[in-house]
């Protein structure tokens, strides 16, 4: 008897192990029901479109491109002679020095006109290629953005507390960048 019930439960067990498979089955199959075919006409409108979404991007990305390296090339233009002028400011820098010099201890009024000229060529020279002074003055407020503060003294006066009380070199910049910072002495 207990063979015979025991036997029922299996074959009952096994029947629903199999049913419950089948349903399995049924289910993905319903899950993984096929969208409704496209036809080709609009299997290739979505394709077109796919391909004039990626021409768009690719010509987006390319005009950046353009403008980035247009950039770069006048940016590199405009200091590409940035070495070379910097090597010729101590050439200005002795002209600067020597000129009262010349004038003060030579007697000779052409020399020190001739002198002068050379001076103002390669002065006129500088800046066709860009160079600019950079404008400070004594009783300018110190910024040390645009100046290099070599020692500070103190302030021979009130009014030039924190100020540049003397500018010992020049400084000089190619278009906006400061290529050679003016050297000045600040007042405590």
């Amino acid at each position: 008897m207990f063979k015979k019930i025991f036997k029922n439960m299996s074959q009952e067990n096994t029947e629903n192990i199999e049913k419950e498979t089948l349903q399995g089955e049924n289910s993905t199959e319903n899950q993984g029901i096929p969208q409704p075919e496209l036809t080709v006409e609009e299997q290739l409108q979505e394709e077109l479109a796919k391909e004039k979404d990626k021409f768009l991007r690719l010509f987006a990305e390319f005009e950046n491109y353009k403008k980035r390296t247009a950039k770069e090339r006048l940016d590199l233009f405009k200091t590409a002679n940035q070495e070379v002028l910097q090597a010729m400011l101590p050439i200005v820098d002795d002209f600067d020095r020597a000129l009262p010099e010349i004038a003060k201890n030579l007697g000779d009024e052409n020399l020190t006109k001739g002198v002068t000229l050379i001076y103002d060529k390669l002065k006129s020279t500088l800046v066709s290629k860009g160079l600019e002074e950079v404008a400070i003055q004594t009783g300018d407020a110190f910024d040390a953005d645009f100046a290099e503060a070599i020692t500070l003294i103190p302030a021979p006066s009130e009014e030039l507390k924190g100020k540049i009380v003397d500018v010992i070199e020049k400084g000089y910049k190619l278009g906006d960048k400061i290529i050679r910072f003016p050297k000045v002495v600040v007042g405590q």
